[in-house]
This record gives structure tokens, sequence and C-alpha cells, in this order.
């Protein structure tokens, strides 16, 4: 893809994807139009960088669509300074993102090689504040209060409340709950005085994080 070709699907994307669903936050949309998406995209796949789908990563796993991107950073508010847990590292375009906000970055992802290739990603388009962490996000303790920010790459069939416990009071977690083909884009906020609200953005689809807990089948 030409630099010129880019810019244009940048811009369009932004224009014609983003905006007319009401993501209108100003920094978000700056986020989208600095940070390189096509950076983030495997080659195979360069001429849909900006495209209105899921962009596979290999592993079995994908990029969310830039409206999907775009609804959870503009719902996570993501501060300078905010502590930020991203579940699922996935291509990186994403961890960038938050970082860009002025977010400090500490992303998860399962698959060793996913986390590597983000790594590189981040390293080349010169972006810093992020720690990566190769974990199962299920198995693992996470601090009680620890985070302003969390960002839940991939959808759940459940509600996990180690993520809920883990924000801060104030503090935003954004996740995509639901098994196709209902899912909801949902945004929990907990108040200063420590009480959590829970709101649905939208109706949406995204494929699951692995090891994500189901429910149990029904027995008759």
């Amino acid at each position: 893809m030409f630099a010129t070709d880019a810019e244009k699907a940048r811009f369009n994307m932004v224009e014609q994807q983003i905006r007319p669903v009401d993501i209108s936050d100003k920094r978000v949309l700056e986020a989208f139009t600095r940070v390189p998406r096509e950076h983030f995209v495997d080659p195979t796949y360069q001429s849909l960088a900006f495209a209105d789908t899921h962009l596979p990563l290999g592993r079995g796993e994908v990029m969310m669509t830039p409206i999907q991107e775009g609804m959870m950073l503009q719902a996570l508010d993501v501060q300078p300074g905010d502590r930020v847990l991203e579940i699922g590292t996935g291509s990186g375009f994403v961890t960038a993102c938050l970082a860009h906000l002025g977010g400090k970055v500490d992303s998860y992802e399962i698959d060793p090689e996913l986390s590597e290739k983000a790594a590189d990603r981040l390293h080349s388009a010169g972006i810093h504040g992020v720690h990566l962490r190769v974990a199962d996000i299920f198995s693992i303790g996470l601090p009680e209060g620890g985070f302003d920010a969390i960002a839940v790459t991939g959808s759940m069939p459940l509600e996990n409340d180690r993520f809920t416990r883990a924000l801060a009071p104030g503090g935003r977690l954004f996740a995509i709950l639901g098994q196709d083909p209902i899912m909801q884009a949902t945004l929990f906020t907990r108040s200063i005085q420590g009480n959590l609200k829970r709101e649905v953005l939208s109706e949406t689809l995204l494929p699951p994080l692995k090891n994500a807990p189901r429910p149990k089948p029904f027995v008759f």
C-alpha cells in the first residue's frame, strides 16, 4: 500500500466508519490518525488494513474492527498516567493507541508468538510505556483496585468479577459479553464510592478470548 493510498484509506476509515457511529472523542480520533494501523496488520492483509472487518492475525486470532476499537477507546476515556490493563495484546494496535492516549499499559497475551510479533511492531513504531506479558489472564491473580481502565479485546461468554474487582475507584472496563449470535459491548464503571455501574453500548460480534469461562451446558 503506497503512502498516499494509506492516508486516504485512513481518512475514510475515520470519517466513514468511526465518526458515523457517534465516536467523536477528539483524542480517540487523533489516535486513529497518528497510530499507523497498517503497521500492525499481517502483510497478507495490508490492502484491508482500514476495512470494517476482523483481520486474521494467525494462531486463530483476529483484530477487532476499527469501529469496535473506537468504541472501546472512547468508552475507556484513558487519560495520561492512567494504569491500563489490556487483556489480549493481539496485533499490538490497541496497545499502541492506549499508550498514545497516555496510559501506562500492562498487556497480557496468551500466545507467545503473537506477543513477540506485537513487541516488534510496537518497538519499530516507537511506542513506549508498554509492558507486554505472556500469560493466561484467567489463571493469574490481579491486584484488587489496581487499574483505572481495562480493555478486553476478545469477547467473553460470561461476566468475570476478577476484572471488575481490579477496577480502581473511578475505573472503567470495556468488554464484549455473550455468545454468537448475541453479544453486547458493555462498559462497567466503578464510582469513587466503590459502586459498580453496567451500561450496554451496542450489539456486536467478536471471537472469544481463549480459555474464557463458558456457561455450563444445560442437562435435561
